[in-house]
């Protein structure tokens, strides 16, 4: 044991690095520029290890008549092949409603790609040849691959779910003027760099431990035990860290989990399944599609009176996440608008692609999009900036602050925010500059938009907002955490490092984070909904708190003081004018059996939803962000560059503003690849084309504008979150729709700003072509 250090008056305390508020590094920054971050495939394997591969499905929909798998079999390699009738347990995995079966079950197919047999081998590419091998003869059915016809048969996968407040169609007809439209709005592929990958490692006594790349391994954990037949207990899940999520790994990554375990279980050998790009493109789901259509009334000086929209959301072939996707989509369908009279619909439709699922914003993207398209529609119809028809209807006070789904919008900070960006982005001017250039420039057109977001958070899933924590404090000073969420590069675990530093006043050198593993903290959220700071930052609070507690009434026990004499600052402990290191009063305590290690646990309050009467506080807060894009477009080809892009977005009172300010940028560019490049393309035969890099552009470091500024808005949340602090995770990604409006507003100038082009998302230059096309043919 080493010798503590007496009480003794200090005059100066140390400068702690990394508290809440600083810029401090990710926790993994170094790992990642060396390379020596170890991600799952990056694990050693075991001599004995097997490789699992599936063999997938060459129709969209239809039934298996045969299949032969007889070649397979006996393929170099090849250990086992297993179908449905091997599971032990559960086949059907699906994470809320039934319908993702981890092999094809009762021989029916039902998207191009599907699993229906798995095979093992002694290595990744064995097991991929002998896949080739299978002798499968199918009946094929007509596929459904449009969300529009499957709603119209009336084709879903859940039922549908309205909104509705007053009269809207009453009131459209009573309006001054009205309009309708619809608008398509694609899907998007995750895309993450570490693809879907899991290895799993039997143990003793019937253990189980699944190392995943999953945003949920708690969920992983859960279906692994029910697809074995194994109590919960019996299966350990860690994921260290993953190389993105975006939302592909909430629920996806059990499949490819659930078919190493059945294989690993059977052959008690440790087994690896990771997925080629292109097989994860074709057989995990993607931003869900959406089809919506819209009819509203509004004045003649743009203000709306009346809404009704139908949002089409194409769920692919099984429910997975859909129902709460569809019910964001329809949440966030006023984005930062009062909707006096209104009448919502959403639709969960049933398609023969494969199941869609979480991304980043989950349905709000949709819903968002929706109605910034209609505020142009309207700007384009009284002639006006949209701006102003944007600034018109936004949620005010009084009556004007109440959701269609009667939640009240508090503290709303839009107005001050959005009167902040438009000055110091200098719009008016540039607006008329812009307005300048295009009358002297035939060809090349710019555009510019400012639009903004309000976005809600808390899962709408209600008992989804919990999480735990785990604090130990060791008798050196050094420090232990471990928590509920995952790190999928977007800097939780440094943020929740900063929580623990801030409460102990120490170094976040000292703090240690941990695996996220079900035994160390169980039945944990997925880390989603943008709530990752929030819930796991307020568990590890309470954690240390519950230690901070003992300890301060250890103190003042042991030194004959009052509580309020002691207090934490700058790595020591005072009591009084006095004070000692905190390593040598963890000894102190450690040597007086003071217990230094507790749990943590955190529920976000207030929120409920009724779902009969579609009302209630599905959310704890609202998070705000406009951004002003600038785009210069080629008339003649539908080409476009981005020039510039300014940004402002609430925070609360920052965690850590470079962390913030970077996911910020990176939420920004993937949704300016959603709107603008990013296209899904399936033939008629329900096949996926987009499967790779070749085919499918996700936005490079050339697409990113030239001058990009971001400001964080320092304004401490109103509502009891951690440090006051924000979710930023999701909101800034639809802060990218105003690229796509900047094209828009670009193409209106042909018409001297009179007509809205049909330009749906993402406007890649072939859309944005169209839409030129169109509008030209309907001047002349």
């Amino acid at each position: 044991m080493r010798k503590i250090a007496d009480l003794s008056t200090v005059k100066s305390v140390e400068n702690i690095k990394g508290k809440t508020g600083d810029s401090e590094k990710h926790e993994s920054a170094h790992l990642h520029v060396s390379g020596e971050a170890l991600y799952v495939d990056d694990r050693l394997e075991f001599p004995n290890q097997l490789h699992v591969v599936a063999g997938t499905s060459t129709i969209a929909h239809g039934r298996i008549k045969s299949m032969d798998l007889a070649a397979v079999r006996t393929a170099e390699g090849v250990v086992d092949v297993i179908t449905a009738a091997d599971v032990p347990g559960q086949v059907d995995i699906g994470p809320v409603w039934p319908g993702d079966p981890i092999l094809v079950l009762d021989n029916d197919v039902q998207f191009y790609g599907q699993a229906l047999f798995a095979v093992a081998a002694t290595s990744h590419r064995l097991a991929q040849q002998a896949a080739k091998l299978a002798k499968i003869e199918y009946e094929e059915l007509e596929p459904i691959l449009d969300p529009d016809v499957a709603a119209a048969q009336e084709h879903f996968v859940r039922p549908p779910h309205s909104h509705r407040r007053g009269d809207a169609q009453a009131a459209i007809a009573a309006a001054p003027r009205t309009l309708e439209g619809s608008l398509r709005v694609g899907g998007q592929e995750h895309y993450y760099l570490e693809g879907q990958v899991s290895s799993v490692v039997p143990t003793e006594d019937g253990i189980i431990e699944v190392f995943t790349s999953s945003q949920n391994p708690s969920e992983i954990a859960i279906m692994v035990a029910e697809v074995l037949g194994v109590p919960e207990n019996k299966v350990v899940a860690e994921m260290r860290r993953m190389g993105g999520g975006f939302g592909g790994k909430e629920t996806q990554a059990g499949q490819w989990a659930c078919l190493a375990a059945v294989l690993a279980m059977k052959h008690n050998r440790p087994v690896k399944a990771r997925l080629s790009r292109r097989d994860d493109m074709c057989g995990t789901g993607k931003r869900h599609p959406f089809s919506n259509h819209y009819r509203v009334g509004f004045d003649d000086e743009g203000q709306l009176r009346g809404v009704q929209m139908t949002l089409n959301g194409d769920a692919g072939c099984s429910p997975d996440l859909t129902d709460a996707i569809v019910d964001r989509a329809m949440f966030h369908s006023d984005n930062a608008y009062y909707l006096d009279q209104a009448e919502l619909v959403g639709n969960r439709c049933k398609t023969h692609k494969v199941s869609n699922t979480a991304f980043r914003g989950f349905g709000g993207p949709k819903g968002v999009i929706t109605i910034e398209c209609i505020m142009e529609e309207i700007a384009r119809n009284v002639g006006k900036d949209p701006l102003d028809v944007r600034k018109l209807n936004l949620y005010g006070i009084g009556e004007r602050n109440v959701t269609h789904y009667h939640q009240t919008v508090e503290n709303n900070l839009l107005p001050e925010l959005i009167d902040r960006l438009e000055a110091s982005s200098n719009y008016r001017q540039r607006r008329e500059d812009i307005k300048a250039f295009n009358a002297q420039s035939p060809v090349l057109k710019k555009g510019l938009s400012l639009n903004p977001v309000k976005f809600g958070i808390s899962f709408t899933v209600q008992h989804l907002n919990q999480a735990g924590a785990l604090v130990h404090i060791y008798t050196d000073g050094s420090i232990h955490l471990n928590h509920a969420g995952t790190e999928m590069g977007q800097g939780l675990h440094t943020k929740v490092a900063q929580v623990v530093a801030e409460e102990f006043q120490v170094n976040i050198s000292k703090i240690q984070v941990s695996a996220t593993r079900n035994d160390k903290v169980p039945n944990t959220s997925p880390t989603a909904a943008s709530s990752g700071a929030d819930l796991n930052g307020k568990a590890a609070q309470n954690a240390a708190r519950t230690i901070k507690e003992r300890l301060i009434k250890f103190a003042a026990e042991h030194y004959k003081t009052t509580e309020d004499q002691v207090n934490f600052r700058g790595g020591r402990v005072f009591v009084g004018e006095k004070s000692l290191p905190f390593d040598d009063f963890a000894m102190l305590a450690y040597q007086n059996r003071v217990q230094l290690s507790s749990t943590g646990y955190y529920r976000t309050p207030k929120i409920h939803y009724d779902r009969e009467t579609a009302s209630g506080r599905p959310f704890f807060y609202f998070s705000n962000g406009a951004a002003v894009s600038e785009v210069l477009v080629d008339t003649l080809t539908g080409e476009y560059k981005v020039l510039r892009v300014d940004i402002l977005h609430d925070v609360g009172r920052s965690l850590n503003p470079a962390i913030d300010i970077g996911q910020i940028e990176g939420a920004f560019i993937q949704g300016m690849g959603w709107v603008t490049t990013e296209e899904l393309v399936w033939d008629k035969n329900g096949r996926l084309l987009s499967d790779g890099a070749a085919t499918y552009k996700i936005p490079a470091i050339s697409d990113t504008p030239p001058e990009f500024h971001v400001e964080l808005m320092s304004h401490p949340n109103a509502e009891d979150t951690i440090y006051n602090s924000k979710a930023v995770g999701e909101p800034p990604l639809m802060l990218g729709i105003s690229v796509w409006s900047a094209i828009r507003d670009a193409v209106s100038s042909l018409s001297d700003y009179r007509v809205s082009p049909n330009i749906n998302a993402p406007a890649t230059p072939e859309e944005v072509l169209k839409g030129i096309t169109e509008l030209q043919q309907a001047q002349v």
